[in-house]
């Protein structure tokens, strides 16, 4: 671009000597005069064979050039630039003006640059547009870091729907990885899970342009090395590395791996549902500072979704599936401020049913032998209890309502997939029955969960799952529900009492069985409560 600030200035004087009339004709020492050293942009005057002749300050101080630039080859005095367009305008005769943009690294600048021949020299023009196109440089990446991330949550959407569809633990794995790892965004990702028998990391799937890194990665693994994922698994949220080739903390096999791969970015992101952690994914790629904490945040959602995922199908094998592990565990005083209440009080507590929400579990339990209202304040102020609420009481026994955090010992049971069939606790003895899928390694869930507490197993026993089928599951309701009970049921299903918006008011439904409003409802609620019970008192999980 030709710099015409000071060339319209000099267009408009009339005798048309151009710069020479405008910053004033040259002594014989050739010394610049006031207008020339004052000029608001670079200039230098330089002799057709490339010999500087005149420097003003703008142009000293656009070049970074000392007071010996006078006389000097244009070369020495023009930093050095990827094409070196200045000095190579000279090496032929420059017969017309010539105009360009060009960086400059050592002075971290862009130069707008107009070469201007005359009869007698090349007079250069130089102004500073390093701003111009270090906004255009934020704008391009503010549009990158747009682009990115909607790609970004576009295969995040795209990694959860696959993981809804997901059956099995392996599925799971090797969907995370192909759609990870075979992207244009990372170079590849690995799934790794813990081993059976331990707390090991071992590769469950990968996917990707793996190179050595992957190689290493299993080296470090078998032999004990600690790998970057690991910190991901101890914190249980993601983690970032980057750049990698930096960080002291990654071994140095991978370090060099990664060099080598040209790996400059690890985000781990591990594999969680509440406090457990199932496995981790690392997903690596070229970029440098790849993964900002927007990033680090989406995919949190994935682990999550994965673990989720991953416990899903654990209790999907265990009700499918025609036999199943069950554990007893024996728990004593400090295990459980449900079993020292009941040591304290001489009671029994028996769990009738437990529900999972978020990081807390719900549980329903059954006194006896003591008075309800008297355990919920017995019960309040223990560590992992953060709620209790009498539900129902009878002279000296009733049902207590207890939120208990993710920590305490039926909620990490919970949270390791584990399904509770009984829970009873009593003076001198707590026992806790729980079920779990054939394939899962017992002994790892029982020294897990066990881990914080003297609570041990002291059964173990394979079983065989008795099959109901529908037929039997009605017939077995049916014979609970008196006759009234089982038509007033039937007669408000079949009336579209319970749609919403309801097809028939209780008034109708009442009308049509010729019965009361109030005979109704009782009806209704007792055919409800048996059908509830046979489903839900096989376990009190559910």
């Amino acid at each position: 671009m030709v710099a015409p600030d000071l060339r319209l200035l000099a267009w408009s004087r009339p005798d048309g000597d151009c710069l020479q009339t405008f910053f004033g004709r040259r002594t014989g020492a050739q010394h610049m005069d006031e207008r020339f050293e004052r000029a608001p942009v670079g200039m230098l005057e330089v002799s057709h064979d490339g010999t500087v002749r005149a420097v003003n300050d703008a142009a000293k101080q656009l070049l970074d050039a000392d007071v010996g630039a006078v006389g000097s080859d244009v070369e020495r005095v023009f930093p050095h630039s990827v094409d070196a367009s200045v000095p190579r305008a000279f090496e032929a005769s420059l017969e017309s003006e010539r105009s360009f943009e060009e960086y400059y690294p050592t002075l971290e600048r862009w130069l707008a640059v107009s070469l201007v021949p005359t009869d007698s020299e090349v007079v250069i023009y130089l102004r500073d547009v390093t701003n111009r196109y270090q906004k255009q440089q934020r704008l391009e990446q503010i549009d990158d870091d747009l682009n990115r991330l909607m790609n970004i949550n576009g295969l995040i959407s795209d990694v959860l729907a696959d993981l809804v569809g997901a059956s099995a633990r392996e599925e799971i794995a090797e969907t995370i990885c192909e759609r990870l790892g075979e992207t244009d965004i990372y170079e590849f990702a690995w799934v790794g899970e813990r081993d059976l028998g331990g707390d090991d990391i071992v590769i469950r799937a990968a996917a990707g342009t793996t190179g050595r890194t992957l190689d290493q990665i299993q080296h470090c693994l078998e032999s004990g090395a600690s790998v970057p994922e690991e910190q991901a698994i101890e914190t249980t949220s993601p983690e970032v590395v980057q750049p990698i080739g930096e960080d002291e903390t990654v071994p140095e096999p991978i370090r060099r791996a990664t060099f080598a791969d040209g790996l400059q970015s690890l985000l781990a992101i591990p594999l969680t549902y509440g406090s457990t952690v199932y496995g981790v994914v690392g997903v690596y790629t070229a970029d440098e500072d790849a993964f900002s904490e927007r990033e680090r945040a989406s995919f949190g959602t994935v682990g999550e979704m994965a673990g989720f995922a991953v416990n899903a199908t654990r209790h999907r094998n265990l009700l499918l599936s025609d036999t199943f592990v069950e554990l007893t565990l024996q728990v004593t005083e400090s295990d459980t401020p449900f079993m020292t209440v009941a040591a304290n009080r001489d009671i029994e507590i028996k769990v009738d049913g437990l529900i999972p929400q978020g990081e807390e579990v719900r549980s329903y339990l059954a006194v006896y032998d003591g008075h309800p209202e008297a355990i919920r304040k017995a019960l309040t102020g223990f560590d992992g209890i953060t709620s209790t609420r009498v539900i129902g009481a009878h002279d000296e026994s009733g049902t207590i309502e207890v939120t208990l955090d993710e920590e305490t010992l039926l909620g990490r049971l919970l949270s390791h997939g584990a399904t509770i069939r009984s829970a009873e606790f009593q003076s001198g003895d707590g026992r806790i029955v729980i079920e779990l899928p054939p394939e899962e390694d017992v002994r790892r869930i029982a020294d897990t969960v066990t881990r914080n507490s003297n609570a041990k197993v002291v059964a173990k026993r394979e079983r065989e799952r008795d099959i109901t089928t529908a037929r039997e599951f009605r017939d077995t309701l049916s014979d609970r529900l008196t006759e009234r009970q089982e038509n007033a049921l039937k007669t408000a299903f079949l009336a579209n009492y319970f749609e919403s918006p309801r097809g028939s008011s209780a008034a109708e439904v009442a009308d049509a069985l010729d019965i009361t409003g109030p005979t109704l409802l009782h009806h209704l609620r007792a055919s409800q409560r048996k059908l509830l019970e046979e489903f839900f008192t096989t376990t009190p999980e559910g």
